[in-house]
């Protein structure tokens, strides 16, 4: 974890948070989960209550327009600014669709090629580039304070390719839990990733 230091300090790092939002019953069920709108499962809003004990006090907290990442920020308490950039991934006509049963050939067009469009989709690449536009209109204000961001699985691991210099395909070399966060430092000489995966356990009890 990322500890951000008293103004001032030469060594200041602030923070980027990544959060993905709390499980949806979609997610549960192994769907292909774009932009569909459900809400946060019952355990998806206790790990949005987990996740706010996870982030910090002061950020500012930026979402994506989708019902899940808006809930799964309102579990923070604390002011919200929706970023439509930072929308899931559009999986047209997959959108819904168990991803067991998408067809091998179409997984693999997409792993092939970023630029592959599903059918009535979006491709890796034009979601690649929303998102980096996103993180480098955040960039100069990240390097003086921290900024949480709310969104989902896609836009995460662009986000996080964007810290690396990586390009779009990088995406398929990711796992990106449900209800975890990533944290990106901003730092001097830009950002660089310094946790991935990061999860905390919910409160299960009645």
């Amino acid at each position: 974890m990322v500890v951000a230091l008293a103004p001032g300090d030469g060594n200041v790092e602030r923070v980027l948070v990544l959060v993905r939002h709390g499980q949806t019953d979609a997610n549960a069920r192994g769907l292909l989960l774009g932009r569909a709108d459900p809400p946060l499962s019952e355990l998806g809003r206790r790990q949005a209550a987990a996740l706010a004990r996870r982030v910090p006090d002061d950020a500012r907290v930026v979402a994506s327009p989708l019902l899940r990442a808006r809930e799964t920020a309102a579990a923070f308490g604390r002011p919200v600014d929706v970023d439509d950039r930072w929308i899931e991934l559009d999986y047209g006509e997959y959108d819904g669709t168990p991803v067991g049963a998408v067809p091998a050939e179409v997984w693999a067009r997409w792993r092939a090629d970023p630029e592959y469009v599903p059918p009535g989709g979006e491709a890796l690449a034009t979601l690649g580039r929303r998102v980096r536009g996103a993180c480098d209109d955040l960039l100069d204000e990240a390097r003086e304070r921290d900024v949480v961001v709310v969104s989902h699985v896609s836009p995460i691991k662009a986000a996080i390719g964007w810290a690396l210099g990586a390009g779009d395909d990088v995406a398929w070399r990711m796992f990106v839990q449900v209800g975890s966060i990533a944290r990106v430092a901003i730092g001097p000489w830009g950002p660089s990733l310094h946790a991935f995966n990061e999860t905390v356990e919910p409160d299960l009890s009645p």
